[in-house]
């Protein structure tokens, strides 16, 4: 889960109650990069530069209440169909009628969303690391432990109530020393801790039997469970199984998960994109 940043033209729109700011690089055919939750833009492909090598244009802005982007006054205003909103915006905002949606983790949810309520607009998906199943009760015991540890202790307070004892130990230190990095790039830990509450108790669709309505191209990445258990392999095995057509792709075994690798992930992206 390493990143680093990207640098590029900045980008600035209006939703329709907040401000969201990113950036776009390159030329070419669109791809929207969509980040997970207490995430920013710089950690979806870590830095690397290979899409706006090989022919992509590539924007990437910072969800609500996250990085530089604005928060809601409303603090439950990060649900799905805010999220597939503001996607929206942005694609009007940058005069792109169609583009590739890549999204890890909530940025996944919010890429298939999107491309269920408005499959016109999608040329390609690459689902990084899903993790809603409508199928099973979410306990949202962790995130409020999260949120509550942000708003009492900052970054500490998160680092603290984050189950590290579940991450491998060859991997603890890398994913302790990246939340951190993270959490410290968000210009309003609160708002963060507004959307660990209320982003877990939205549903991005209601059946897994939706899926089968998807027609772009797909790759969805999972992680094996030992090196990420919050995003469940079997999961993503489950949505790669519903969409039609669906490519799955996993790490080797023993091997850092391919969605901590920009390289591989933007490879992966720029393959479902070609055969758009």
């Amino acid at each position: 889960m390493p990143g680093a940043a990207t640098s590029g033209e900045e980008l600035r729109v209006r939703s329709r109650d907040v401000a969201l700011l990113g950036e776009q690089a390159g030329e070419g055919l669109p791809v929207v990069l969509l980040h997970g939750l207490t995430a920013t833009r710089r950690y979806v492909v870590m830095g690397s530069r290979l899409l706006e090598r090989s022919g992509h244009r590539v924007i990437a802005y910072d969800a609500r209440g996250h990085g530089r982007s604005g928060a809601p006054a409303d603090p439950t205003a990060y649900s799905y169909e805010h999220l597939r909103a503001d996607l929206n915006t942005v694609l009007e905002g940058v005069g792109v009628e169609r583009a590739v949606l890549a999204g890890a983790s909530m940025g996944a949810h919010t890429a298939l969303s999107f491309g269920l309520d408005s499959p016109e607009r999608v040329r390609a998906l690459c689902l990084i690391t899903p993790s809603f199943d409508p199928s099973i009760d979410s306990d949202h015991s962790g995130w409020d432990a999260l949120a509550r540890g942000l708003r009492d202790g900052g970054i500490e307070g998160f680092a603290a109530a984050y189950d590290l004892e579940s991450v491998p130990e060859r991997w603890r230190a890398t994913v302790e020393k990246v939340l951190h990095q993270r959490l410290s790039e968000h210009a309003d830990l609160r708002s963060v801790a507004d959307a660990l509450e209320a982003v877990p108790r939205s549903r991005p669709f209601e059946n897994m039997s939706e899926l089968e309505r998807v027609t772009a191209p797909t790759i969805v990445v999972a992680s094996r469970d030992e090196a990420d258990p919050g995003h469940p392999q079997a999961v993503g095995e489950r949505y790669a199984q519903a969409i039609p057509g669906a490519r799955l792709a996993i790490e080797d075994e023993g091997a850092s998960p391919i969605a901590w690798q920009g390289g591989a992930l933007s490879r992966l992206i720029a393959e479902v994109s070609a055969g758009s």
